[in-house]
């Protein structure tokens, strides 16, 4: 299928983009909208897979996750991380813990990009019961993984409050209590990654959700806040950014409502170039319908 400009998948809905590069395609992982015909909730049973060499022209994947494969789950297919550590590709999710209160982040794993994946443990990575108290059910929402140069790997995630811990090598296991970070207006959508000695840590930003980040020289911060990275998108309330160096270039993945008959719970993957300042600061996202390469009339 070839992009016409954003939004870049148009023939399903796609929501909560994750983003990595292997043996020079880019691969993108998104949750899938499903409401019921005429109502505004949100359904997502599963993810969906797409990959690019050029990120013009995308292809599907066979789904290779559905919440269902979390046996201990009680469906729900929020927002993901997928990286790739030592050849093999792990799969942050947060999904409804059939075994207890809340949401709770659970890791499949494959051996191809493409899956499929499968429960890597058997059991939630993270519940309820590990967070500082909270009666916030939705609270371990939209996790978000990083592993540093060298080789220690940190989870970052949240609704309402932002949490953090490290990971044991395995990527299976917590090394250590939770922690929070106080981020101005967290809602949900949190991303980290790293360039150069900077870590910045992209998040939801208030509702509807802008995109806003902070930076800081330290995992274990101080963050030091930014501002705004990218606005309000199109007929949507919620937002979820990834980025991507792919090829040269840096790339800012999120989603808008911007499909016939989208909206908050029928969502749409973008993506626009990122620009970085010369303090390191990134620049503001401009959004566009032609996203990063002008529209094309033809179709495959």
């Amino acid at each position: 299928m070839l992009r016409e400009g954003n939004p870049i998948i148009r023939h399903t809905f796609t929501a909560d983009p994750t983003v990595l590069v292997h043996d020079g395609a880019a691969y993108l992982y998104t949750g899938h909208d499903e409401p019921p015909k005429g109502q505004e909730v949100y359904n997502m049973q599963r993810w969906l897979c797409f990959s690019s060499t050029d990120l013009l022209e995308w292809h599907e994947h066979p789904s290779p996750l559905q919440a269902k494969d979390f046996k201990w789950a009680d469906g729900d297919a929020f927002a993901s991380k997928v990286i790739e550590h030592n050849n093999r590709f792990y799969w942050f999710v947060s999904v409804s813990n059939g075994t207890g209160f809340g949401k709770a982040i659970g890791v499949a794993v494959a051996d191809n990009p493409a899956g499929p994946f499968t429960d890597a443990i058997g059991a939630p990575l993270v519940t309820h019961a590990m967070l500082p108290k909270t009666e916030n059910e939705k609270a371990n929402l939209d996790p978000t993984v990083l592993v540093d140069d060298d080789g220690r790997a940190y989870l970052i995630w949240g609704n309402g409050q932002c949490y953090f811990a490290e990971l044991r090598s395995d990527l299976l296991q917590l090394n250590g209590p939770v922690s929070t970070i106080d981020l101005p207006h967290f809602a949900e959508g949190a991303h980290i990654h790293k360039r150069g000695k900077y870590y910045y840590l992209a998040y939801g930003y208030g509702y509807p959700e802008k995109v806003a980040y902070a930076m800081s020289e330290s995992i274990f911060g101080p963050w030091e806040w930014k501002g705004i990275l990218n606005e309000i998108a199109g007929n949507c309330a919620t937002n979820r950014p990834a980025i991507l160096d792919f090829k040269g270039r840096s790339y800012f993945f999120y989603h808008n409502g911007a499909l016939p008959n989208g909206g908050s719970h029928r969502r749409s993957v973008c993506i626009d170039f990122l620009h970085y300042e010369e303090d390191g600061t990134m620049r503001r996202v401009v959004m566009s319908t032609e996203g990063i390469l002008p529209p094309v009339s033809s179709k495959t």
